[in-house]
């Protein structure tokens, strides 16, 4: 790390140093620019610093090229131009690798990442499934009956098998929790089968991830997390989703530090239009409440994206530390963006910012940090300092070995499948099941004894029958009258009269 004095060096003027306070940097911050225009580069830079200072940084991958900060630097001809051009080498710039663990959710091309789907909860999965607000408020109701009744909402089975029960039970559902629509159920679980073949059922379930396990140092330098995300952005909603989960989770759990002298975490949203271009009023209000909130736990959140008009004004206006790179205005649209972000700058009466922002050149970027007022600083042209760790991808050797490594691979690498929601239906469909056959078998014995108590009662009725038939007979005679006489009698109770 090049430092004056522990101020981080990040770029240079062409006649002095640029650096930043660590202490503001949990205050947010955007890094945006055009593509290859150097806003990965730029990434690899802040986050070996922040790992130098001892943050723990979770840094995104979008492009694979970021696995190779591990080993020492010094790839690249045009670093080590640059390096002689600045005299950086004096200044403690050397090529060294970072502590680095990798991550994949689905957990090819690193440690797998899980979440559970009670864990995710059901605003940001009815994102996921892109569902009407009707879908929506029946999936609300599966997660409250899960609550209510104890069942676990693990992985994809647990959610399919709550939503048959909803459908099974949806007369005495829809009397307390409100209207259970069969149809819905049913575009639900065609959203699930969707979500399956995206890959869904490797990342959602169990043993589910603790974002805690990204705070943590090796040598005194902070852990750099990469995500794999190449083939989770071929599913955007998922990605930005699981993003959002973490930065939720890191908000509900970590203590609070207040403005500690470096952030404990630092943490890369690339690609960030991927959340924003369609996220519905109540998520965005919830994240802008976190992203409000989460700086006083030692969390600094750095929104990446090809412009600032990619990101909410409630949000943008929160990031108060700035490295833009160069912004291309090919149409009137286009300007107006460019102006846009020009604007969010406090001024330099020295920069055309506008005319600046749309001539900076691959590596070049306009920065503005917070000073120690936490007042943004007047925008400055810089080149950006190159890393020094190496630029590029591993071979698929070196990254196996760097998973092999990690003291978390054992934790999360096989999946269990713990009692959840499925199992507990299966055995309430199963003990219903047995109920209903001893019901039948009750109700079978019952109609038995009835028609043997009707079967012996008319045969009595038959016998009877032919006693007073003979009887009848027999009335013509004084014998058969005597007789008839004794029968009855016998048979009521009578007596003879003497």
């Amino acid at each position: 790390m090049l430092t004056n004095n522990g101020v981080p060096y990040v770029g240079w003027t062409g006649e002095r140093f640029v650096s930043f306070l660590p202490e503001k940097m949990n205050r947010h911050g955007l890094i945006a620019g055009a593509t290859g225009t150097g806003k990965t580069v730029t990434c690899q830079m802040l986050a070996e610093i922040f790992s130098d200072l001892g943050s723990s940084v979770f840094l995104v991958d979008a492009k694979g090229d970021l696995t190779g900060m591990g080993q020492r630097g010094g790839n690249k001809s045009s670093v080590t131009k640059r390096v002689d051009q600045y005299g950086l080498r004096s200044e403690g710039y050397e090529e060294k690798g970072y502590p680095v663990r990798l991550w994949d959710p689905f957990g090819e091309q690193g440690t797998p990442m899980r979440m559970t789907i009670s864990g995710i909860g059901p605003m940001l999965l009815e994102r996921i499934l892109e569902l009407n607000d009707v879908q929506s408020g029946l999936l609300e109701i599966a997660f409250r009956v899960a609550d209510d009744n104890g069942l676990l909402l693990y992985d994809l089975k647990d959610l399919q098998a709550m939503l048959r029960y909803l459908s099974e039970h949806r007369k005495e559902i829809s009397a307390t929790y409100g209207n259970v629509s069969t149809a819905s159920v049913g575009a639900i679980q065609r959203s699930l089968l969707r979500l399956e073949r995206q890959g869904g059922d490797r990342i959602f379930g169990m043993p589910d991830f603790d974002p805690k396990d990204l705070l943590t140092a090796e040598g005194g330098q902070g852990v750099i997390n990469i995500l794999e995300a190449k083939e989770l952005m071929k599913s955007p909603r998922l990605y930005s989703s699981l993003l959002v989960w973490l930065l939720s989770s890191f908000y509900d759990n970590l203590p609070e530090v207040g403005d500690p002298d470096h952030p404990a975490l630092v943490f890369f949203f690339d690609e960030a239009h991927l959340l924003f271009d369609d996220i519905n009023k109540p998520l965005l209000e919830k994240l802008t409440q976190v992203i409000k909130l989460i700086r006083s736990k030692g969390v600094g959140i750095y929104f990446i994206s090809q412009s600032p008009s990619d990101i909410p004004d409630e949000v943008l206006g929160q990031l108060g530390n700035k490295v833009v790179h160069a912004l291309r205005a090919y149409t009137p649209s286009d300007m107006k963006r460019v102006k846009a972000a020009a604007d969010t700058f406090r001024p330099n009466p020295a920069l055309d910012m506008t005319e600046t922002i749309q001539g900076l050149g691959t590596g070049e970027a306009v920065v503005s940090f917070l000073d120690d007022h936490g007042a943004p600083s007047i925008s400055e042209r810089v080149s950006v300092l190159p890393p020094q760790s190496y630029i590029g991808p591993l071979t698929d050797e070196e990254r196996e070995t760097l998973i092999r490594q990690s003291p978390l691979e054992r934790v999360y690498r096989e999946s269990v499948d713990p009692r959840s929601a499925y199992e507990d239906l299966a055995d309430r469909e199963e003990q219903g099941r047995l109920e209903e056959q001893q019901r039948a078998e009750a109700e079978r014995r019952a109609k038995e004894t009835k028609a043997s108590a009707k079967s012996q009662q008319d045969d009595f009725s038959d016998l009877l029958g032919g006693i007073l038939k003979s009887a009848t007979r027999a009335m013509g005679s004084s014998a058969g009258r005597e007789i008839t006489r004794s029968i009855l009698g016998t048979l009521l109770g009578g007596k003879r009269r003497r």
